[in-house]
């Protein structure tokens, strides 16, 4: 079992000096990977329909992922930078795969490049890409992104993408793996037939259920599920009661890591109260690790 830390955007602020402050601190305390959300674009709730069912609102902080680790790319050596995820479909793939590619490089080969769909379509919107198509345009995405990342001449031609004898350079110097993240069915099955991990977003039995729908796709697809990595989010302000039989269930699934998160959140039950500052985001990572290891 390996433990990763998420950036609690939703609750860091602007100040740089912060970010350097959590981000060396988690170093500190052995975690191997940093894991951040994404949003572009924030939404009022209210009046809408259909409804947006997401938990984060117009007034939830969200630092720019890829510009984010590349700023904490420069501060470290060795986490791992993880998008747990991007919201690929509203973004153009070419430039995606480009500026992945030049944060590989220059992290020396720490990027893991999680993605998803999203729920908030006025985010797709506000970014004149397309909601309800989102999923298929995504798995060619990954397809087309792949096939850049390896030649510097490429002649793509896709339902949703052309590249004409086109590319990008530098490359990097691998193959950048991609995870999927989410609890549908749907992500779960596309990320036996084509990812190189998945990102559960939070725990509970219903994500353990999709765990078993991953390893039976796993399995039909001729892949091996004690190589293929998963890494399930614990949000912490549940506390430790709920979540106790829940790591106890992950370990006993051998899932490949605990990803621990301090963000409040609207949507989970229990105190949702924000923890703003740096040395309580910090002391609640410490004893939750511990905790955690102890089980």
């Amino acid at each position: 079992m390996r433990y990763g830390a998420v950036f609690p955007t939703t609750e860091m602020g602007k100040d740089p000096g912060a970010i350097r402050a959590w981000v060396a601190a988690v170093e500190d305390l052995g975690f191997e990977r940093i894991v951040t959300y994404d949003h572009v674009v924030g939404a009022v709730h209210a009046d809408r329909d259909p409804k947006l069912w997401g938990p984060y609102t117009e007034q939830d902080e969200f630092h720019e992922p890829l510009v984010l680790f590349s700023y904490i790319a420069a501060i470290t050596t060795d986490i791992e930078l993880v998008t747990g995820v991007l919201i690929l479909p509203q973004r153009q793939a070419v430039l995606v795969a480009k500026q992945a590619a030049d944060l590989d490089l220059l992290s020396g080969g720490r990027l893991v490049l999680g993605v998803g769909t999203g729920w908030n379509y006025v985010e797709y919107e506000a970014l004149n890409t397309e909601f309800r198509n989102r999923a298929k345009r995504m798995e060619e995405q990954v397809e087309l992104m792949r096939q850049l990342w390896t030649s510097p001449v490429n002649d793509f031609s896709g339902k949703y993408h052309r590249v004409d004898r086109g590319g990008i350079v530098p490359l990097p110097n691998r193959q950048i793996p991609v995870w999927f993240g989410g609890s549908a069915e749907a992500s779960v099955r596309r990320a036996a037939r084509m990812g190189d991990g998945y990102i559960f977003g939070n725990t509970g039995e219903r994500i353990q259920s999709a765990l078993v729908i991953l390893r039976e796709e796993l399995a039909l697809q001729g892949r091996d599920a004690a190589s293929f990595p998963t890494d399930a989010v614990l949000h912490l302000q549940r506390g430790e009661e709920l979540l106790s039989p829940e790591v106890a269930a992950w370990k006993a699934s051998g899932t490949t890591w605990l990803s621990l998160s301090t963000m409040a959140n609207r949507m989970l039950a229990g105190d949702t109260t924000p923890v703003n500052k740096v040395d309580a985001q910090i002391a609640m990572l410490d004893n939750a690790m511990k905790w955690v290891k102890a089980l």
